[in-house]
């Protein structure tokens, strides 16, 4: 098995109403409940607004915090689920899944630390 991040993101529209709230959620929590019955759910979250997020940017001096995110996009990071599964092709699957009315899902592998420190070594060795 294979873990993946399902990125979840979207138009910053603002909060959503209670009519959309209302019709939306029971479908994020079948969704939740789906991957859950599945075995393939590992975690996720919805993050809060990016009016909350602050950054840090390390550069060549002290590493200095700043208010915000890191890029000003057109669209925002709103959350993420954290997926076990066999491959790509089914990681995908689950993604397609996801109930946005409009938004994207970014699908990426995870790197274990085990797996990049091995890589890193071996670069170190080849070279």
């Amino acid at each position: 098995m294979s873990q993946y991040l399902l990125l979840l993101y979207r138009e910053p529209s603002g909060p959503p109403t209670p009519a959309e709230v209302a019709e939306q959620m029971p479908k994020w929590f079948a969704l939740d409940e789906a991957m859950k019955e599945a075995g393939v759910y590992v975690g996720g979250n919805a993050l809060q607004g990016v009016d909350t997020a602050t950054t840090v940017e390390i550069g060549a001096g002290e590493p200095l915090v700043v208010d915000g995110p890191f890029a000003e996009t057109k669209e925002i990071l709103g959350g993420y689920y954290l997926i076990d599964v066999p491959d790509l092709d089914e990681a995908l699957r689950w993604a397609k899944r996801v109930p946005y009315a409009a938004g994207k899902v970014e699908v990426r592998p995870i790197m274990p630390l085990e797996a990049f420190k091995a890589m890193l070594e071996g670069a170190h060795q080849a070279g």
